[in-house]
């Protein structure tokens, strides 16, 4: 394999895991060097002083490497051993709320393209109840009104209950807003605060969740991630693991992870990708229509982007644009979801969007030996795309562990080419894997060795991750691991966004030759 040297991202702060990496790249680059130095040193005696000075000059080289960062970092921090199983059905976390008929496991979702909508959702479980929503700008003072619509289904024996949906739209950018669901005295009230204008300056934070269930690592992640000052969650699908239960008890253990997630998505949206944990193809109990709690629970914005398929979508929130796509359908050529994306592609417009970001359930590259290569089919059809529209990052779940790579691709290859491997590319994303939520499956935690050289960090820990858009040059992405303290970043690194920071360097320094010769005042 031909060695390649993956530039680092820019300021780039991992753990201080560089004694290891030294330890490691000694091990494989030095180890036969060594040997035959030493075999050297005892034949020509007369060469010592040169040899030991070659030696010297190799270990340098190293170390070098190493600082620079470009040697990718297999994290070797041990764990906590969690509980994995699922929360019991008696905690308090998953606990129904007081009164007759009173809503219940509520979230939202962003309800149009461009951020001044939303969609909340609830369900009723003794009746179908009012599907009205009332709000206004002013706690406990409701001004404005919007009725939704509500449907239930069945899953095997199980009856859902009233599933409510109810679009609210026609809001104000950056307005905080108290809305008020249910009736009489079992009525319960909320808020969430809409995001700032469509603009590339526009600051925002992304929570990005992947594979949570509804265990006591779960619970850890939700707890971390709300003290993170994420703003919206860009969730990697496999939200509630409910189809690991048989007969009635999907159903009940999808009930029991709405009310889990409620604390958060209650007051902010949560942008839903999903998962193969959505599927519940059940043949067996007669369950053969996939994605169908999901699809009934769970709003999406599709029609406002166009899809005529909740499963894959786009919006726009203050300096981002987001697309969802759907990894368990159809994406080869000339499908659907083909002639969706590359339509939506097209409608991106960096000028007022400058952070392009994909979200899906399977990654297109990971280094674990859990569902490897997994993302294959949509990397042949896809990636080329990817690196034509300068995509800056894909975030995906699936496997239950952290990972980050390098700017890479691999568009040369095909079957006959002979290009095997990816290779540098800084018009390509960072693969960002983020499943590791925590959930009754556990931690992925055996990582192909030698670690790729496009891999540039990777752990096997529960977590979560946020992405802070600062502004249309600068972007920080963090990875928070449970077990540390609310503020510690087991990885984090900024990113300059590659059409506006090249840009504005070329402007400076269009400015700068100008000033020179007398052409501008400042």
């Amino acid at each position: 394999m031909k060695t390649v040297n993956y530039p680092p991202d820019k300021f780039h702060f991992p753990s201080s895991l560089y004694a290891q990496h030294f330890h490691r790249l000694t091990k494989l680059v030095l180890f036969q060097n060594l040997i035959h130095e030493l075999k050297t040193l005892l034949l020509m005696a007369f060469g010592l002083w040169f040899t030991l000075f070659e030696l010297l000059l190799k270990l340098f080289l190293i170390l070098a490497f190493v600082k620079k960062g470009s040697a990718g970092i297999t994290s070797t921090f041990t764990r906590t051993k969690w509980q994995s199983f699922d929360i019991p059905l008696d905690h308090k976390v998953l606990a129904i709320p007081n009164g007759y008929n009173a809503p219940q496991q509520v979230h939202i979702t962003q309800g149009d393209y461009d951020g001044k909508a939303v969609m909340i959702s609830w369900v009723t479980a003794d009746k179908p109840g009012s599907s009205r929503v009332q709000y206004g700008t002013s706690e406990n003072k409701y001004d404005f009104k919007a009725d939704g619509t509500v449907a239930n289904y069945t899953f095997y024996n199980y009856k859902s209950g009233y599933i409510h949906h109810c679009l609210v739209d026609g809001l104000e950018y950056e307005i905080k807003y108290y809305y008020k669901i249910g009736e009489g005295h079992s009525s319960r009230e909320f808020w969430f605060q809409t995001p700032p204008k469509i603009d590339p300056d526009s600051p925002f934070t992304f929570g990005i969740i992947g594979d949570l269930g509804q265990t006591y690592n779960s619970l850890s992640t939700l707890e971390h991630y709300m003290q993170s000052g994420g703003q919206t969650v860009l969730f990697l699908g496999d939200l509630s693991y409910a189809d690991r239960y048989q007969y009635n008890d999907v159903g009940i253990r999808w009930d029991s992870w709405g009310r889990f997630i409620e604390r958060s998505a209650a007051y902010q949206p949560w942008i839903w990708s999903a998962g193969n944990h959505e599927i519940e193809y059940m043949p067996d109990v007669g369950e053969v229509l996939p994605f169908k709690s999901f699809l009934h629970r769970f709003s999406t914005p599709h029609l406002a982007s166009r899809s005529k398929n909740p499963l894959w979508y786009a919006i726009r929130r203050a300096s981002a644009h987001i697309i969802v796509l759907s990894s368990y359908s159809p994406h080869v050529k000339y499908t659907p979801q083909w002639f969706w994306l590359r339509d939506e592609l097209k409608r991106v417009d960096r000028k007022k969007t400058p952070w392009l970001i994909i979200i899906m359930h399977v990654p297109i590259y990971n280094s674990n030996q859990a569902h490897f290569m997994e993302g294959e089919s949509m990397r042949a059809v896809f990636e080329r795309w990817f690196v034509r529209h300068r995509v800056d990052f894909i975030f995906a779940g699936h496997v239950h562990a952290y990972e980050r790579s390098y700017r890479i691709s691999n568009i040369r290859y095909n079957v006959s080419s002979g290009y095997r491997y990816p290779v540098p590319n800084k018009s390509a994303p960072v693969y960002v894997t983020v499943g590791d939520a925590g959930n009754q499956e556990g931690l992925a935690g055996r990582f192909r060795d030698p670690q790729p050289e496009y891999s540039a960090f990777r752990e096997a820990s529960y977590g979560h991750s946020t992405l802070e858009l600062k502004n249309r040059t600068h972007a920080f992405l963090n990875w928070h691991r449970n077990e540390d303290g609310q503020k510690v970043h087991a990885d984090s690194v900024i990113f300059l966004n590659r059409r506006w920071a090249s840009n504005l360097r070329r402007r400076r320094l269009k400015e700068d030759q100008l000033k020179a010769r007398g052409k501008i005042d400042f």
